[in-house]
């Protein structure tokens, strides 16, 4: 049987809080009582604000939660060169195309009925069929394109992999039941692949680097479920191994609201100064009794 790799893969961007705490316990004690591998990743694409102190302290809050994992930790801005290798297999198939809209003119051309699963305007198609002169002429100027997926053309092209078998992804519920999903990358429109002020994007990144070391379960927040299905399309179109997803329920305020780390929500930081210790953060995220 193929050993069991999961991983937590944050973005040092701000602190973790105790919705970051049940993610990477989830997978952390999942891999531990299956005798597999547990994984961090660094998911600093956005560079504009990630923080090496951010990453020292993910290391800390990890550590100080008595979570162990394996060395040397992936970092993703250090593995650029992977993802436009990747995004340059999907160019090969006539799936991505340049677009400089900016996000002012996708929302005054945008349905306002009509979003993609994190709430964002969808994608009118401004530059898909733009002609190559007008794209020429815009990089000649010095402006930079993000590439996106033509997601037509990408719906085609998977189900021209896989015949009369629809596009799904395995999700394992909290029971442990594993089960055969829809997938639905269509709800993102022509997504972005490659963003215009780095070469990756979070869907093509976290793909690359799932088969690059080899995770087979992929636990997050069920706030990502609906990614799992663009992420599937492009683990077909890559020719890239198809993890296992849980998705695992949020921690949120008695009102509703899921924990925001740009509000310092629950910050593990801020719980362990105030004489916290990692049995009251599994206490509090429902993770043991007491």
């Amino acid at each position: 049987m193929k050993s069991i790799v999961t991983r937590f893969a944050p973005s040092p961007n701000g602190m973790l809080h105790a919705g970051h705490a049940l993610s990477a316990i989830i997978a952390h004690d999942y891999a531990r009582d299956h005798g597999g591998r547990f994984l961090v990743r660094i998911e600093d694409i956005d560079i504009a604000r990630a923080r090496p102190e951010f990453v020292d302290a993910i290391f800390e809050d990890l550590a100080w939660l008595g979570l162990d994992w394996e060395h040397p930790v992936l970092v993703q801005s250090q593995h650029f060169a992977d993802y436009l290798a990747a995004a340059d297999k999907l160019i090969a198939q006539g799936l991505l195309y340049p677009c400089f809209a900016s996000r002012t003119e996708i929302a005054a051309t945008s349905d306002p009925a009509l979003t993609d699963p994190d709430g964002a305007p969808l994608y009118p198609g401004i530059w898909r069929t733009a002609h190559p002169d007008m794209v020429n002429e815009r990089i000649a100027n010095g402006d930079a394109p993000a590439l996106r997926l033509d997601m037509d053309a990408a719906l085609r092209a998977v189900q021209a992999r896989l015949g009369e078998a629809p596009l799904t992804f395995t999700e394992i519920d909290a029971d442990g039941i594993a089960r055969a999903v829809a997938a639905e990358p269509e709800r993102w429109g022509d997504a972005v692949i490659v963003r215009k002020d780095v070469p990756a994007s979070y869907h093509l990144a976290v793909v690359v680097d799932d088969a690059r070391q080899g995770v087979t379960h992929v636990t997050r927040g069920d706030d990502l479920f609906a990614a799992a299905g663009l992420q599937r399309m492009l683990q077909v179109l890559l020719d890239l191994p198809e993890p296992l997803y849980s998705h695992h329920r949020l921690v949120r305020w008695a009102d509703g609201r899921k924990l925001s780390k740009s509000n310092g929500d629950m910050g593990l930081r801020a719980l362990r100064s105030e004489g916290a210790t990692a049995d009251d953060v599994r206490r509090a995220i429902g993770l043991i009794d007491g």
